[in-house]
């Protein structure tokens, strides 16, 4: 660090009043109140509509959980997260409070008989829609609960025996009658922990490559192992709705359950031993096995090896059956894709995934569905002459669409749809789908014409539409297209042309409402729900979508938010913190595309950067920070060149707008975006100082890949090694604020990332601060954690950004 510099920050803090080392505290802060009462605004509640959308749920969620609700009894185990009082999740966010409310008429109905402290989720209705049931977490167990939709009225139907520890837990039978995961009623007591181990821990390779990603929260030891098998320990029951509850099949450590569209059969994963100390549960061995609708075992259909020997890169797969599924439109069959590469994407084979079926009663041998060039990434099935396979392909972004006739595989599949899936200007869109007469998704369709809806990309930011795609001469026709100065989109069609719908209509100033909109009938669209706008600090500030250059010419773009009433010419040149996340691409002209919509609602997050507009800065966010590697050239060979290029082309564009100071300008990130801050400050002096949330900083790490870097550390030292702030430590002169969840179980980010990197810095005499936050994962959950984050950035921006003139002096 240049004396200079040292010197001003010195100068700095003497003149606040504290050395660095002693700015610290023990106890949790809140922001400016401004801030602090768009944290405390209302939610707003989730909405689901009805299948004919005659009348829709809303869903009030309840509060962000206190730090004494988050530091509850946890266990960490196998890559879950569990709460040992409930067998359940031990993060998940309930719902307090459940509306019905009529969609032409408007009327609201409360339901009656809700539980008393109410923490309710899983949510689902019967196929005929006369029942919604859900669970609720109660202080020791999470109960069942059913719903009347005659009489709006809610009872209980068990207690607490529902086990939510991994995967679905519940389903509607065709009779009305629901299937339930419940904790196995003879599991006994919790495994106790030994009070001294049997012997050491011990791993072995015998010379199969093992590659894997930096997984968190794994299983350890021998306890470790009974308590994983103790908590996921189930029983499938049947629940009437009266409560009665009957066995099906014997237990075991169910990991996922399904019907057959006819309710014949279940589809049923069993995990099994041997266990893993390197993968999470999701890669743990299991069978497949097919069950009558009694629990009576009718075939194994797969059993599926632990999955730790996968070979590497983002396009690798395993081996044998998987993605095994219930076909949407048949009453019982089952389909599932094969790799026929090994699983290894590096293999040059034309015909590299196949697709099998087979139908009841599965005594037959599996049939050829279809195949694929990629990656399969799913079915989306209509009838028995018409569905959509789907094929993807991560490294160069491929996506393919082939209508496929199941009744006649050897039929040639037909292409609709190739295009690069990160290229937002030509994206067709997704499927529309409705239900069938088992309930079950099928595509919206009339002949050749399906029912599609787009984001709408384009260089004015998405403008959403609905259409219809020929899946015969591949023309679209768009049906309707949000307009400015609104960002609208579909969520619900109503009637089998496309005529009538439901939207979601926004504004920048204006709050998400739910429209019915009828474009046949010339009607004036009705709206149909009355969410009032939660953040009254935030009324009247200005936002606008920019474009701008970077020096080589790569069109960028941000979202340029600044205070109620202000006025460049008059009130001049503002501190900015500038918020990004980079993005990888392989085309130029893709990165190159405007994405968001300047016409949304500011809605913000616990994480957001746009409170800081209310404590008069000026907020560039979404600022696109594009890195390229097109044809055989990798991105992240020129991650720094390129990261720096798009910085210095944002700061340049805010300060040519008359809007920015540019010795005022912060940045920050979370995630990938902390790599970006702690990169950008280790490699220039373009910012005033920097704020990086839960992220990750030395690469050797993570020596398996990470985020789009598919190559090894040893196939690219010097893209980790260069990549890694950790590496440059040495060089960094901003001051730099790190927070990280001591709790953080995302691959890769784990909080010793942001310890190594503080004593890096501060081993290099830089000015740095570290906040670990208890209990908190990658995302922060207690309002007391994000409160005190709030105050940490607005103290951090308040004297290294608002107020640097006052004591740099070189201005």
């Amino acid at each position: 660090m240049n004396l200079k510099r040292k010197l001003q920050n010195h100068l700095w803090l003497v003149c606040f009043g504290f050395i660095f080392q002693a700015f610290s505290q023990t106890t949790y802060q809140t922001p400016p109140q401004a801030i602090a009462d768009l944290v405390n605004a209302p939610s707003t509640p989730t909405v689901r509509f009805s299948e004919n959308g005659d009348w829709m749920l809303l869903l009030e969620s309840a509060d962000n959980p206190s730090i004494e609700e988050l530091s509850q009894p946890e266990l960490r185990i196998a890559g879950l997260r569990i709460n040992p009082a409930i067998s359940g999740p031990s993060r998940s966010r309930g719902v307090e409070n459940v509306k019905i409310k009529m969609t032409h008429s408007g009327q609201e109905i409360l339901i009656k008989g809700l539980p008393e402290k109410p923490s309710m989720g899983g949510f689902s209705l019967s196929k005929d829609e006369k029942y919604l049931a859900f669970t609720n977490k109660e202080s020791d167990g999470i109960s069942l609960w059913v719903v009347d939709l005659g009489t709006f009225e809610a009872r209980k139907l068990t207690d607490g025996i529902v086990n939510e520890v991994y995967g679905n837990a519940l389903v509607w039978t065709p009779e009305n009658q629901l299937l339930v995961k419940a904790v196995n009623p003879s599991r006994g007591e919790i495994p106790k922990r030994p009070t001294a181990p049997s012997g050491p821990i011990v791993q072995e390779t015998s010379g199969d490559a093992a590659p894997s990603r930096t997984y968190q929260d794994l299983l350890e030891n021998p306890y470790d192992e009974a308590l994983f098998a103790y908590f996921m320990d189930s029983q499938l029951m049947l629940v009437s709705l009266d409560g009665n509850k009957k066995s099906i099949g014997p237990n075991g450590m169910i990991k996922s359950f399904d019907l057959s569209p006819d309710g014949s059969y279940i589809l049923v994963d069993l995990i099994k031993k041997p266990f893993s100390y390197l993968v999470p549960a999701s890669r743990f061995p299991y069978d497949v096995e097919i069950w009558s609708k009694d629990g009576n075992k009718v075939k194994t259909l797969a059993q599926i090896p632990l999955d730790e020997n996968r070979p590497t890169g983002f396009d690798a797969t395993v081996t044998g059956p998987r993605n095994i599924n219930w076909r949407a439109d048949k009453p019982s069959m089952l389909y599932w894709v094969e790799a026929q590469d090994g699983g290894d994407a590096r293999v040059e084979i034309e015909e590299r995934e196949i697709v099998y079926t087979l139908d009841a009663p599965f005594t037959s041998q599996k049939k050829k569905l279809a195949s694929t060039a990629y990656r399969f990434a799913g079915i989306a099935w209509s009838d028995d002459q018409f569905a959509i396979l789907n094929e993807r392909w991560s490294g160069s972004r491929k996506e393919v669409r082939s209508i496929i006739n199941p009744s006649n595989p050897a039929q040639p599949k037909q292409v609709i749809i190739d295009r690069s899936s990160d290229d937002l200007y030509n994206d067709p869109g997704d499927p529309l789908y409705k239900e069938n007469e088992y309930g079950r998704n099928v595509l919206m369709r009339k002949g050749d014409l399906i029912f599609m809806t787009s984001p709408g990309g384009s260089p004015e930011g998405n403008m959403p539409f609905l259409s219809t795609f020929n899946t015969k001469t591949k023309e679209q026709e768009i049906l309707w297209r949000s307009q400015a100065p609104y960002y609208e989109r579909v969520v619900k069609v109503l009637d089998e042309n496309g005529n009538e719908f439901i939207t979601l209509k926004e504004s920048t100033d204006i709050q998400p409402n739910y429209w019915l909109v009828n474009t046949k009938k010339r009607i004036a669209p009705q709206q149909i729900t009355e969410f009032a706008h939660p953040y009254e600090g935030l009324k009247g500030i200005q936002k606008q979508l920019v474009t701008y250059k970077r020096k080589d010419g790569l069109n960028l773009s941000a979202v340029i938010y600044t205070p109620a009433g202000y006025d460049p010419a008059k009130d001049g040149p503002l501190p900015v913190l500038m918020w990004a996340y980079p993005r990888e691409y392989k085309s130029a002209a893709v990165a190159a595309q405007v994405r968001g919509s300047k016409y949304a609602f500011t809605r913000l997050s616990w994480g957001s950067p746009i409170y800081w507009v209310t404590q008069g800065y000026a907020i560039m966010d979404q600022t696109e920070m594009p890195i390229v590697g097109e044809g055989d050239k990798e991105p992240n060979d020129y991650f720094i060149e390129q990261l720096v290029a798009n910085a210095e082309a944002a700061i340049d564009k805010i300060v040519e707008m008359g809007i920015g100071d540019r010795m005022r300008i912060g940045v920050g990130g979370h995630s990938y975006g902390a790599f970006m801050t702690a990169n950008l400050l280790s490699h220039t002096n373009l910012f005033a100082a920097g704020i990086a949330r839960s992220g990750a900083y030395n690469r050797t790490l993570t020596p398996f890949g990470f985020q789009y870097e598919q190559r090894t550390y040893w196939e690219a030292p010097e893209v980790y090694f260069n990549m890694s702030p950790f590496s440059f430590a040495h060089k960094v002169e901003t001051p730099i604020l790190l927070i990280h969840g001591q709790a953080d179980n995302n691959s890769g980010t784990f909080p010793i990332q942001s310890e190594r990197y503080y004593n890096a810095l501060k081993g290099h005499g830089a000015t740095a601060r570290l906040v670990f936050l208890p209990h908190e994962s990658h995302g922060y959950a207690a309002k007391e954690s994000i409160l005190h984050t709030l105050y940490e950035m607005d103290t951090w921006l308040e004297k290294f950004v608002k107020n640097r003139n006052k004591i740099d002096t070189s201005k």
